[in-house]
């Protein structure tokens, strides 16, 4: 198989190689007579020929339109497919043989038409090539690649099997797959002069894929429709959104009724060097409730007075309903301490997505020090009366920093009790809602039922580890049948080999090397990473510098799964510095997994000590260079850099507030 972009295609022939230098293409492959030839374009003819001896099938394909080199591919192999050709399109699923008859492409195959047709209609363009090809490879460093008519993928972002694969399986596929069909026209059509644009080429197509998912499953409400009214013309409102740098931070004060914008800035020390002729202010549209009371309003200016935002008393003023404006909203504190009020009070009067809004706007304006950290942590205990997943997930992206921060700390201990507190009711929720751990019936109930699982079992709710054990002990002694619920598979997993010993981490070793379906793969793949033995933990790295063992596609990310388990992190990191001239030289160069792999064994250092590991890291392999992951290398010493003084300013405070937190009278925190 090909991947071109960026810069392979003058490897495969002379040519300029450049996005610009658009140029039509006539393929012609040699290869044995029990391999398949495919490339962008259907096939023109086939036939035998004898050369030394040796028979060969000669197949070549009509010629492409004009193209950029990057998007062109080519590929023989053994594969079967699936086929449909409904509306003059000719559509086709290739996969390993095994995964084709037993029907892991056909969920593809059914949304593929579906969205096509989708995309036909909202760039008013008809599909430009006469066929569409989509191939799940089993070795792919890419997640996929859009080359024009014949799309790769990993297969875990094209194969689908309903008996083993989660709802986040299901929704990945169809996302992946509506953000290729998208570059088909949106990057392959119409293409960037040059790498420098790439972020409009992904940008847009990480958008419609939204688009193109909602038309295939409509009932998962993926995507919202809004219309507004427009207080000037789409140009003039655009250009401030499109042509400066990030997006602001709306501040309203409901003791004054003022309202003003600021460029909002994580690293409220950073030096904004780039200058806009707009001053870093926007058109801003400002929808906002009080009480049951919904209005809507346009920030022209940096600032401007609305006297109905000023507020009496406990009432409470909530802006960017439904989260459909691009902006931070921050309050006076009386406003933020009323709406805390109301969350705990009844957190049913505020919309979902604001829920969530409330809590991740509060932990990124005390990133930016526009509020206290554990004025943000306030935004969370409401939750043990919270059952919906967007609000549940807000909390736990933001609170995954101060567990990376802290679970090598005293303060773990307290935080600990506080998340087995907040989480308890969820999971004796999701526990009685259906019988067994089935799936619920909505999509988000299935998303928060994971979360349930994934957290108590995470921080050691001792009911929750039970149910994980009595589930993996079945499938131990019935091995062809799990028992396991399909979205609960990576927690359920994940916590029975962390309580576990060999004989539990063997096992599931023996069926990652039997599995028939690469998401079952992964979801074990990661699992193993899970035990907290640091003997299995150093033996399970030594596979990854066996292809044998552990594709060289899955080599970074297996590393970076034992860098998270906090026993695995120190093991990873001697790892890394002990091979780094062999991993360098396996994975190094262009791949994009080698950032991810420095990210991943560096997110928790939080110490001068590391500080000076990492520079030590540097120095000491000058010169065998970092390839890919040199700027991840930089980007790790300022994140660490960053994290000693989050620590150095929040340790304490933070460790105080989740001692407060934590109701010592709760049953679950006595269990342990």
């Amino acid at each position: 198989t090909t991947q071109m972009q960026p810069t392979d295609a003058r490897k495969a022939f002379p040519c300029f190689d450049e996005p610009a230098m658009k140029a039509t293409f006539n393929i012609t492959l040699y290869h044995k007579d029990e391999h398949i030839a495919i490339s962008n374009m259907p096939k023109e003819e086939s036939k035998t020929i004898i050369d030394n001896g040796v028979t060969w099938t000669v197949t070549s394909f009509q010629q492409t339109p004009k193209m950029s080199t990057y998007l062109l591919a080519f590929i023989v192999s053994d594969f079967g497919f699936e086929y449909e050709n409904k509306s003059g399109t000719e559509i086709r699923i290739w996969a390993r043989k095994q995964a084709i008859q037993e029907g892991q492409g056909e969920y593809a195959l059914n949304v593929t038409g579906k969205i096509l047709h989708f995309f036909e209609d909202y760039y008013n363009v008809s599909y430009p090539l006469p066929k569409s090809d989509q191939i799940a490879l089993p070795d792919f460093n890419a997640g996929a690649m859009e080359n024009w008519g014949l799309i790769t993928y990993r297969e875990t972002a094209l194969l689908y099997d309903p008996k083993l694969s989660s709802a986040g399986n299901k929704e990945r596929v169809v996302k992946v797959i509506a953000h290729e069909l998208a570059h088909q026209w949106f990057g392959n059509l119409v293409t960037i002069k040059w790498w420098n644009d790439l972020w409009l080429n992904e940008g847009f197509a990480s958008y419609v894929e939204y688009l193109g998912a909602d038309k295939a499953e409509p009932q998962w409400g993926v995507a919202v429709d809004d219309s507004i009214k427009l207080p000037k013309t789409v140009d003039e409102i655009m250009s401030r959104w499109t042509l400066q740098m990030g997006f602001p931070v709306i501040t309203i004060n409901t003791t004054t009724g003022t309202v003003t914008q600021k460029h909002f800035l994580l690293d409220p020390n950073s030096n904004v060097t780039r200058p806009s002729k707009f001053n870093y202010t926007w058109i801003v549209p400002i929808t906002w409730m009080k009480g049951k009371t919904e209005n809507n309003t346009w920030l022209l200016e940096h600032q401007e007075t609305n006297p109905e935002m000023k507020l009496n008393g406990n009432e409470w003023l909530l802006a960017n309903i439904n989260v459909t404006g691009y902006y931070r909203v921050n309050y006076d504190e009386r406003n933020w301490n009323n709406l805390v009020k109301q969350l705990s009070t009844n957190h049913m009067d505020l919309p979902i997505i604001n829920r969530a809004q409330i809590i991740a706007d509060s932990f990124n304006l005390a990133r930016a020090k526009y509020r206290e950290t554990t004025a943000a942590l306030t935004t969370t205990r409401y939750l043990v009366k919270e059952l919906e997943y967007i609000p549940w997930q807000a909390a736990l992206d933001n609170l995954a920093y101060f567990e990376l921060m802290f679970d090598r700390a005293g303060v773990f201990g307290p935080m600990k009790k506080y998340m087995l507190q907040q989480v308890t009711p969820l999971y004796k929720h999701f526990e009685n809602l259906t019988q067994n751990w089935e799936q619920p019936s909505s999509l988000m109930d299935q998303y928060n039922q994971i979360n349930a699982v994934r957290v108590a079992c995470g921080y050691g709710l001792q009911e929750c580890k039970n149910m994980s054990q009595i589930f993996y002990k079945k499938w131990m002694v019935n091995p062809n049948d799990n028992p396991i619920p399909v979205n609960l598979k990576t927690s359920i997993y994940c916590s029975a080999i962390a309580s576990g010993d060999e004989t539990e981490w063997n096992f599931a070793w023996e069926r990652f090397q039997n599995a028939t379906i690469a998401t079952e793969a992964d979801k074990l793949r990661s699992a193993m990473a899970c035990t907290r033995h640091p003997w299995l933990l150093n033996r399970y790295l030594q596979y990854t510098l066996d292809p044998t063992k552990i594709r060289k596609q899955d080599a970074t990310s297996t590393i970076t799964s034992i860098a998270s388990n906090v026993v695995g992190q120190p093991l990873a990191w001697d790892f890394v510095r002990a091979n780094w001239k062999f991993l360098f030289e396996q994975y190094g160069g262009g791949s994009f997994s080698f950032s991810s792999l420095i990210n991943g064994v560096t997110q928790r250092f939080s110490t001068e000590f590391e500080l000076r590991q990492l520079e030590q890291f540097k120095t000491d392999n000058e010169d065998v260079g970092f390839g890919s992951g040199t700027r991840a290398l930089e980007q790790a010493l300022e994140r660490t850099k960053a994290n000693i003084r989050w620590v150095n300013e929040n340790k304490e405070a933070v460790n105080n507030w989740f001692l407060n937190a934590v109701d010592p009278s709760t049953p679950e925190l006595n269990s342990h």
